[in-house]
């Protein structure tokens, strides 16, 4: 992989800054420039959160623009279909289920989206689309706050990094008390990504470059 260009797009509170600044640790520990910028509205209120992360031989701009993004990886499904125009044609997004309405919608001035249509518009834009069970997993671990580890698990399993630098990354940005409840957290999404792409299994090494084909990289 020479260079790959992400999206982490969601709401306050998801955790979408914590989860860039671990996936940028990943790409400097996995040898790549990296730059990061992000766009905080209104975070502490539930208000649109953005963050660029981009790898690179040499990165020299953090932004990405339209139709760039090789992933784009949705804490909330209304923010998915909002940022779907960044997706490269060759792109994978990935996509927590999970609605958290807007003011505008519960205000009842404008309508949310249902699953059926943030699908279609992100198949349309995309050569990949997964829903990830991000919420109902860290539910079922006992702490929602862990859905974007679930998320960073997924997305690992898409990438030529060893799962092994991801969790040693995720070691020093989470305190001892919850980085067992975390390390689960991502293994938990990285196993669920893997079974949709290798529904039978697969050796070492060849399902492993499959998948990064199948992924956009580039």
């Amino acid at each position: 992989m020479e260079r790959a260009d992400f999206l982490l797009v969601g709401v306050g509170g998801q955790g979408i800054v914590t989860a860039s600044d671990i996936l940028a640790d990943v790409g400097l520990r996995a040898g790549y420039d990296v730059k990061k910028s992000e766009v905080h509205g209104m975070a502490q209120r539930g208000g649109a959160v953005t963050s660029h992360v981009r790898f690179g031989q040499r990165v020299y701009a953090p932004l990405i623009g339209r139709g760039q993004a090789d992933f784009l990886v949705a804490f909330e499904l209304l923010e998915a279909l909002r940022w779907a125009h960044c997706l490269h044609p060759e792109g994978t997004a990935l996509v927590n289920i999970q609605s958290l309405p807007p003011l505008a919608v519960t205000s009842g001035q404008a309508r949310y989206p249902d699953l059926e249509e943030v699908e279609q518009e992100l198949a349309r834009r995309a050569r990949q689309v997964f829903f990830v069970e991000g919420l109902r997993t860290a539910q079922e671990l006992g702490n929602v706050r862990v859905v974007g580890t679930v998320m960073l698990g997924a997305l690992s399993a898409l990438l030529p990094i060893p799962a092994d630098l991801w969790e040693d990354v995720l070691g020093e940005h989470v305190p001892n008390r919850y980085l067992e409840l975390n390390r689960q957290a991502f293994r938990s999404g990285r196993d669920f990504l893997s079974a949709r792409l290798w529904p039978q299994g697969i050796e070492e090494g060849t399902g492993a470059a499959r998948g990064h084909r199948e992924a956009g990289l580039r």
